[in-house]
């Protein structure tokens, strides 16, 4: 799984992407705002790491995410 930060534009927000192997979009969300459902994604019980990893991302970079 891969994991982007967006930056939002004047009113726009940021958005966090989450994409397959495949760089399939699978997720998209508020970078800002608490993770929901996170469990869809094969990620629960990690909210605090996946929250680590995207206050140290890059905006712009796409990066593996491996938590």
């Amino acid at each position: 799984m891969y994991i982007i930060k967006v930056k939002g534009k004047a009113k726009i927000p940021d958005y966090i992407q989450l994409r397959d192997e495949n760089f399939v979009l699978i997720a998209y969300f508020r970078a800002d705002r608490p993770l929901k459902n996170i469990d869809r994604y094969g990620l629960a019980g990690k909210e605090e790491a996946l929250a680590a990893v995207i206050e140290g991302l890059e905006f712009g970079k796409l990066q593996k995410l491996e938590i």
